[in-house]
């Protein structure tokens, strides 16, 4: 770079940064959010019901507003529609080989029910719902799964953390990361740990899964030979 264009780039950088308004922050950019936009972002809430906007909602106002917001989708009883998802029944399906997975058979907590109907649904209009509505179909769902049994059952801030769903002993803290060996605190093997070399058992010309006519002297039969 020729030496005369040094200096006149740092006097341009100089008179941007003079001239560019100050801003708050350890990296020098950007702004700190308005109370308005934290707000629109901190939606989430937790199984001890923390995070919970005010609001009720009864097991029939959530039977009306699920026919007429839901329904196309999920069925007018949860079942699902085509491949869309099922979020009734399902109860003692989950060792079965297809197992039906839905709120009253499988899902943890009633959490999840509010917070995935509040931030996503219903589908191509998400966050339209208001929290009374969020709560008054969420009271339908658990009556669907029969959870509850009373129609005229209002599901409110106060009341959501004493509803347990059926499934909720069935999950666990996950404690992959700490392993047997760091909790005992040894050193973690990083490097030749394996103690033999992997064993083949069958090579690929061997174990044939391409298709092909079955039983003709073209291979790929799609079998073992």
């Amino acid at each position: 770079m020729s030496r005369f264009r040094k200096p006149l780039i740092a006097a341009g950088l100089a008179a941007l940064t003079l001239a560019a308004p100050a801003i708050a922050g350890p990296l020098g950019i950007g702004r700190e959010a308005t109370p308005d936009e934290v707000a629109a972002w901190d939606i989430d809430v937790r199984p001890d019901g923390q995070g919970l906007p005010e609001g009720r909602g009864t097991v029939a106002d959530g039977q009306d507003l699920f026919e007429e917001r839901c329904a196309a989708c999920h069925g007018v009883f949860g079942e699902g529609e085509g491949r869309w998802p099922e979020l009734a029944g399902g109860q003692g399906t989950l060792t079965d080989e297809r197992p039906v997975k839905t709120i009253g058979s499988f899902w943890p907590y009633l959490s999840t029910v509010f917070d995935y109907v509040h931030r996503a649904m219903p589908f191509g209009d998400a966050q339209s719902l208001t929290p009374d509505e969020v709560y008054a179909l969420t009271a339908y769902l658990l009556y669907l799964n029969d959870i509850v049994d009373d129609e005229e059952f209002e599901l409110n801030r106060e009341n959501f953390a004493s509803v347990r769903l059926p499934n909720e002993a069935n999950f666990m803290d996950d404690e992959r990361p700490d392993t047997p060996v760091l909790k005992a605190g040894e050193e973690p093997c990083m490097s030749d740990c394996k103690p033999a070399q992997p064993e083949i058992t069958m090579r690929a010309r061997i174990l044939d899964v391409t298709p092909g006519a079955a039983g003709g002297e073209e291979s790929g039969a799609g079998a073992v030979d």
